[in-house]
């Protein structure tokens, strides 16, 4: 399974959560050269005042666990 497959099925755990908020995440990309994945929140997330935490303290923790090529998780517009 490659890395794309294996963070999405990481966000498929997380995604429930966000959807019961009126929320959802795309994965936009991962850039194996610095170990990024960028994100996209849509719906309820996008304007969310606490989304940062929600990337960094919920979905990077999640994703860094059980990923370990991946190294930061950003959020992109």
């Amino acid at each position: 399974m490659g890395i794309l497959e294996r963070i999405e099925g990481t966000l498929d755990v997380i995604r429930p959560a966000l959807r019961e908020d009126g929320g959802d995440v795309e994965l936009v990309g991962f850039d194996d050269a610095d170990g990024v994945v960028q994100l996209r929140l849509v719906g309820a997330c996008s304007s969310c005042p606490i989304s940062t935490m929600t990337v960094k303290q919920g979905i990077e923790r999640r994703i860094m666990a059980s990923i370990p090529e991946v190294r930061e998780v950003q959020a992109v517009v």
